[in-house]
């Protein structure tokens, strides 16, 4: 099973790659002026994403979300099953840290509702 898993990352990986380097060839190979400067608009406003502090905090969230739920599972030795345990184990920790940035994003919409809330009541 490991094996079949393996060539089909590498087939998305060599399709993204693919990908990534025709659409670079295309927008390097004469696009107009105010394209290339909304793109490099649209690059600057996701630097500034990934260095806001609601995205660093969702990436603690998560990182401590995953960490826990390894942890939960534990590290106790086993016979034959080990590669298994180890997936499913892995397998639960991108739940958990799915689950908990779900719950923190549903608790920013809630602040950012109820401060909307008060500033059209105020």
């Amino acid at each position: 099973m490991a094996r079949k898993a393996t060539p089909k990352s590498s087939k998305k990986s060599a399709k993204s790659g693919s990908a990534v380097a025709r659409r670079s060839s295309a927008s390097s190979g004469g696009g107009s002026r105010s394209r290339s400067s909304s793109q490099e608009g649209m690059g600057e406003a996701f630097i500034k994403l990934l260095q806001s502090p609601l995205v660093a905090e969702l990436v603690a969230v998560a990182a401590t979300a995953a960490l826990a739920s390894l942890a939960e599972h534990g590290f106790a030795s086993g016979e034959g099953a080990r590669g298994k345990r180890a997936g499913k184990a892995v397998k639960e920790a991108g739940k958990a840290a799915a689950a908990a940035v779900g719950r923190r994003l549903g608790t920013e919409i809630e602040e950012i509702r109820k401060a909307a809330k008060s500033g059209a009541k105020a």
